[in-house]
């Protein structure tokens, strides 16, 4: 898979190093290969940087005696990036790879590598898009210790979590635990992860949805239904196909109906919400908040008629 959108001009930008596909390294010119593992010895540099700079922050917390009783949550926000783009600070050919008069992307071949054994890349819903690891580490409060649990969570359970750790109920900590009323925040969609962090606890979510630019996929249990922009839904189990391999939305349509229509309430429910406070006639109001480039597809998909 390419990057999720054309950049032309980047390419052009960029010169004949870059390669917009996930090329074998045996196909590409020597030039190509010079070009791409500087890219990946930045991208390298920088992961470093970025350790490196966290470890200050955690050495001070210990020489403060803040290390045992502070929980600290590390998770990338989507997984690799396919994207080639040149931004509005431009990019100098001549200036050093990884300078601040240049601007280099991952890009696919490596974003493919990043991201194996999952499909696709950031934007995308797919697994390669949207699974990345959460480490935590809370000495006094959590009791599994170099352990790893595999069951699914989300970035929207992060506020419960903490309002958990600090005595809040998240039930009632936006003030409405049922429906709420005009001006009230509606209960929190996430949950606790608190009973993760214990020895054999776990936490499970009836659904969880995503909508990015049309693409869009909802996992209810082990099954996930899932699609790019413009293109139909795919069903998988990901307990038996982690790597979304086997399509089974032909075999199980109405399957795939459910959860296609489960995927249609929550994705209303929650543009209604984002749209509910917003002020009568403003620039928004009635607009579905889904994020869009200009001229993609409405992300409202076609629910399969039974047969």
């Amino acid at each position: 898979m390419g990057p999720p959108y054309d950049f032309p001009k980047a390419m052009e930008q960029l010169g004949p190093g870059e390669v917009n596909r996930p090329l074998p390294w045996s196909e590409l010119t020597d030039e190509q290969r010079r070009f791409q593992a500087a890219k990946m010895e930045i991208h390298a540099a920088m992961v470093d940087r970025m350790d490196r700079e966290i470890g200050r922050v955690l050495d001070q917390l210990r020489a403060m005696g803040a290390w045992d009783n502070t929980l600290i949550l590390f998770l990338s926000d989507n997984g690799a990036s396919a994207e080639i783009m040149v931004r509005d600070d431009g990019h100098a050919p001549s200036a050093p790879a990884g300078s601040a008069a240049s601007h280099l992307c991952l890009g696919p071949g490596w974003s493919t590598v990043a991201n194996a054994p999952f499909r696709r890349h950031k934007t995308w819903v797919h697994e390669g898009g949207i699974s990345t690891p959460l480490i935590a580490s809370w000495p006094r409060g959590i009791a599994a210790r170099g352990e790893l649990r595999r069951n699914p969570g989300h970035v929207i359970d992060l506020v419960p979590t903490i309002l958990t750790m600090a005595g809040a109920d998240p039930a009632t900590a936006t003030g409405a635990s049922e429906a709420p009323r005009a001006g009230q925040a509606p209960p929190l969609a996430g949950k606790s992860l608190l009973p993760v962090f214990a020895g054999d606890g776990s936490v499970t979510h009836e659904a969880i949805w995503w909508e990015h630019e049309g693409n869009r996929a909802i996992r209810v249990g082990d099954w996930k239904l899932v699609a790019a922009r413009g293109a139909p839904w795919e069903l998988f189990d990901l307990a038996a196909d982690r790597t979304e391999t086997h399509d089974l939305a032909a075999t199980q349509p109405e399957r795939v109906r459910a959860l296609a229509a489960r995927w249609q309430r929550m994705h209303d429910e929650f543009g209604a919400c984002a749209r509910a406070d917003l002020p009568v006639g403003g620039v928004n109001q009635g607009r579905d908040p889904s994020p869009r480039r200009p001229g993609a597809p409405p992300a409202r998909p076609a629910i399969p008629e039974k047969r």
